[in-house]
């Protein structure tokens, strides 16, 4: 079986203030690499060598939608995940359908774990939809 094949991703999406950060770190305390949407975005923008300002940022994230898709974030993560010898993953901050098809092409097993921020103030349980 492909080595990519055998890995989960778990994607955490949902709006600010929803949780997703506290679910990434519960998954980095237990040594589940975590990689976040923004993180990839700031790698690209040192690599092109701008500053790391909101507005920089805001731009250059639009250009690489627009310019190779929007999965392409999901793109650079690939590669990312790949390097890696472990087999489940956490990437926070999903912000298209686009994204999650292109990692449902290369990874065997995708869930998606999202929580609206209504439902985190009344305490409701996290909803997960599994895509395998």
């Amino acid at each position: 079986m492909d080595k990519a094949k055998s890995k989960t991703v778990i994607v955490v999406v949902g709006m600010p203030g929803a949780g997703k950060s506290l679910a990434s770190s519960v998954a980095a305390k237990r040594g589940v690499p975590v990689f976040v949407s923004g993180d990839i975005i700031r790698a690209e923008a040192k690599r092109k060598k701008l500053s790391p300002t909101r507005k920089n940022l805001g731009r250059l994230m639009l250009k690489i939608r627009e310019e190779e898709g929007m999965g392409a974030v999901a793109k650079r993560l690939a590669p990312l995940i790949d390097k890696i010898d472990k087999t489940q993953f956490v990437y926070e901050g999903a912000r298209s359908v686009e994204e999650i098809e292109e990692l449902n092409k290369k990874y065997q097993k995708l869930d998606r774990l999202s929580r609206a921020r209504q439902s985190r103030v009344e305490g409701r349980s996290w909803n997960a939809y599994r895509h395998c």
